[in-house]
């Protein structure tokens, strides 16, 4: 990189925000649900370029690696209302991409994008604040911003916000929730969570009535996405059932699963 310092892993995790951000967006876009300017109409512009439209060149360039031109086009299209350009800005500006990094106001157009209601700033605005990575710790806050990105169906958050339950971190512990978050998850595809709600349905109790055959095919579905360790368990209770008719509801001691 030509004598440039080595991010810290934190700066790592943010680009990679940006650009998953930013090729989602780009596929949203396609079907005219990328736009998102909810916290800044743009009246009045007709002679201006489009701001969604706007946003989508940022796009190309970022990911063609035209840097300075991408921040330049995230930081008119934001100006404009566009919520999504506001976050891409935002991620440029903490990340020091394409100009030299400016936490404070990059912070300050993160928030304004997660205050416009887009879930991927919600879900990074709050995962900041869970780790204590650019802001002050504050899991309690996190863990409002995690449940407004999991309500609009955002995955990740989903997990945070799981996690946050079973911890007691940020929030009451609560193991009813943790399960109902990690089973949605889950379902949307997510490795972790589908483990974890495997783990549930091995175990039985919080609500959950044990099931092996679901705890199965969650663990099957861990494993199908490269999760050795739910491979093996999978091949655990196919045993544990084959080898008679009292496996699928045996009592079984609570615990973490293995």
């Amino acid at each position: 990189m030509n004598g440039k310092r080595r991010r810290a892993p934190t700066f790592a995790r943010a680009r990679r925000a940006l650009r998953d951000a930013a090729i989602g967006a780009l596929l949203a876009t396609a079907f005219g649900a990328a736009s998102g300017g909810a916290f800044a109409q743009a009246s009045g512009a007709q002679r201006q370029p489009n701001p969604e439209r706007e946003t989508e060149s940022a796009i190309a360039d970022y990911n063609a690696g035209n840097l300075r031109a991408a921040l330049v086009q995230f930081h008119d299209a934001a100006t404009r209302g566009n919520r999504l350009a506001a976050f891409d800005y935002a991620m440029m500006l903490i990340t020091g991409e394409g100009v030299t990094a400016n936490v404070p106001e990059g912070l300050r157009w993160l928030k304004r994008a997660a205050d416009a209601g887009m879930s991927q700033a919600q879900y990074v605005y709050g995962r900041m604040l869970d780790d204590g990575e650019f802001v002050a710790r504050d899991p309690a806050a996190a863990h409002g911003w995690f449940l407004k990105a999991a309500r609009q169906g955002h995955v990740q958050a989903e997990l945070a916000l799981a996690n946050q339950f079973l911890d007691g971190r940020g929030t009451p512990r609560d193991n009813r929730q943790a399960f109902a978050w990690y089973k949605r998850a889950a379902d949307a595809g997510e490795p972790v969570s589908q483990y974890v709600t495997a783990s549930f349905y091995e175990h039985g109790g919080d609500g959950v009535t044990r099931n092996l055959n679901i705890a199965r095919a969650y663990y099957a579905a861990a494993a199908a996405q490269g999760d050795d360790t739910a491979a093996l368990k999978y091949r655990e209770l196919t045993a544990e059932l084959k080898a008679g008719p009292g496996g699928a509801s045996a009592p079984k001691a609570p615990g973490p699963s293995n």
